[in-house]
């Protein structure tokens, strides 16, 4: 740093400023910093900075599901990358957990617990999984890829309007001459599971039928099964709002094996814009999430926790794309 400030003609004080937000300096000294430090080749020594700050300037990136499903659902990646990016933008390190085995959950919570990372990007979470209070316990920063069931108000997260979405994607159903509504949801002890169901049910209201609603467990081979166990119950069946865009591919696989014509006998909608859904065939109508801006405000939301903000929710909208599938 004496080096840069030597460089700059500027206090060592301006150059700590500048490299640590730049609050309080003017441009010309800004510029003249940040022109001394790409012709000096100064780089921070993050080993140093965290044992002045106690922190480890790393973020840990938390799935608790499965390994497989890190690289099967595509939501995931593309998760994965906007939260890489924006970390990668604030200088620091994203470490990615995956807690989806009692094992692998006491191994990602000794971790944490040992100052590894400075907060947690929690991505999936169950009503029923202990890994929320175990992070609770640990008084660990951490922000929810939708709001986690039963802790609302405790955990900040960062979610589309779930409920709201799903209403939408009925609305265009039934604008498009669709009666027989049928849906094959996420788990119930998710918040993308339940709430999108409640808005399914809300937006049917006294034509909603429980006996047109199934359950699948976000994957593609549950969307077949769903799709044919609905198609058993109600071959007259002309729609069905699948809570997943991989979901919606497997009820694909077996509206095509039961030789039901898309969109013609039966429409489908699905829920995430992953990419996956312009690659169906048909395309597919699909509410899009924004991920990058997820990935960004969980980011933002989580540092803004380290470094001692209060703690506070974020909803975004999603969108309807409409494609060959309706």
């Amino acid at each position: 740093m004496r080096d840069v400030a030597a460089a700059a003609g500027v206090s060592r004080g301006t150059v700590s400023r500048v490299i640590n937000g730049g609050h309080w300096v003017s441009p010309p000294a800004r510029e003249a910093v940040e022109q001394a430090i790409a012709t000096t080749g100064y780089r921070a020594n993050q080993h140093a900075r965290s044992l002045v700050t106690g922190r480890s300037n790393s973020l840990a990136f938390l799935i608790t599901e499965p390994q497989s499903r890190l690289f099967a659902d595509p939501v995931f990646s593309m998760l994965l990358r906007g939260a890489a990016e924006a970390v990668s933008a604030r200088s620091m390190a994203l470490v990615v957990l995956v807690a989806g085995t009692p094992s692998e959950r006491e191994n990602a919570a000794q971790y944490i617990g040992a100052g590894h990372v400075d907060g947690v990007l929690l991505i999936s979470s169950h009503e029923s999984d202990p890994m929320v209070q175990l992070l609770l316990e640990q008084d660990i920063p951490t922000v929810a890829c939708g709001m986690p069931l039963g802790f609302a108000g405790r955990v900040p997260s960062v979610s589309v309007e779930e409920a709201g979405s799903a209403r939408t994607v009925v609305a265009h159903l039934r604008e498009r001459g669709r009666r027989r509504i049928a849906m094959i949801t996420g788990p119930m002890d998710t918040p993308g599971g339940r709430y999108r169901l409640e808005g399914y049910r809300d937006e049917l209201g006294d034509d909603f039928d429980d006996s047109l609603v199934v359950h699948g467990d976000w994957s593609q081979d549950s969307g077949t099964a769903g799709m044919e166990e609905l198609l058993a119950r109600h071959p007259d069946l002309d729609a069905v709002f699948a809570g997943s865009d991989l979901m919606a591919a497997g009820a694909i696989i077996a509206l095509g094996r039961a030789g039901r014509s898309i969109p013609d006998d039966v429409a489908v909608v699905g829920f995430d814009d992953s990419g996956l859904a312009q690659a169906l065939d048909p395309p597919l109508t699909t509410m899009r999430q924004p991920f990058d801006a997820i990935s960004v405000e969980m980011v933002n939301t989580l540092v803004g926790l380290v470094e001692g903000g209060g703690t506070r929710s974020v909803t975004l909208p999603a969108t309807l794309v409409v494609r060959e599938s309706t």
